[in-house]
């Protein structure tokens, strides 16, 4: 137990923060009355290459703010407490590579917001999660897509104030890491026929 909250309050520090920065940088923008929409990324110019690194921190208003703020710190969260070795490093990769693919394949606007994230944390989760049969990643992963709304209408161009290419290049980011690291995360979920196969081992007999 005392492990347990141990590894939740590691889990909770960096994904705070990262809450805290971008919750922050709004605060800054209303109260300087300035816009920070020209940091996002611009795909193809040389000039909205810094948006790979400040989009993510970048939001139009306050509800888009508020509709990413409790996705982006659930997943986060969780890869962090599922993922502990290599959460840092899968969170980067999925931040900086649905941020250079977004850059490549956008249209030529302003794209701004963790969505694109939000898509890559949850692919990762979940699809990480049924390669080693973990089913709680699963179950968190499509708690948060049912929370989010419809992810999945996300990927289509319905709405063009929406960046769809964000979300589809943030979902292939980690779409491709679970791939990557299949081998490493939690242990696979144990099955109640595998703890009697184990448990007759232990008593001396082989299992059928």
């Amino acid at each position: 137990m005392q492990e347990d909250r141990k590894q939740f309050i590691y889990s909770i520090v960096f994904p705070g923060l990262f809450l805290l920065i971008i919750w922050a940088v709004k605060f800054y923008e209303v109260s300087m009355e300035v816009s920070f929409v020209e940091a996002g990324v611009y795909p193809r110019r040389f000039n909205g290459l810094k948006g790979i690194l400040f989009s993510p921190l970048i939001h139009g208003d306050w509800k888009h703010l508020l509709d990413n703020s409790m996705p982006v710190l659930l997943l986060s969260l969780s890869l962090f407490y599922f993922y502990k070795d290599i959460a840092y490093k899968i969170w980067f990769l999925i931040y900086f590579i649905g941020g250079i693919l977004l850059w490549c394949v956008g249209r030529q606007a302003y794209h701004i917001g963790a969505s694109g994230l939000i898509y890559g944390l949850a692919a990762f989760l979940f699809l990480s999660g049924v390669i080693r049969k973990v089913r709680s990643l699963m179950a968190i992963s499509l708690l948060v897509v049912f929370w989010y709304g419809s992810m999945v209408w996300g990927l289509l161009p319905f709405d063009f104030k929406v960046s769809f290419e964000a979300h589809i290049t943030g979902a292939v980011a980690g779409v491709v890491l679970a791939f990557v690291y299949m081998d490493q995360g939690p242990e696979p979920d144990r099955s109640p026929l595998d703890e009697e196969e184990e448990e007759e081992v232990d008593n001396g007999a082989a299992p059928p």
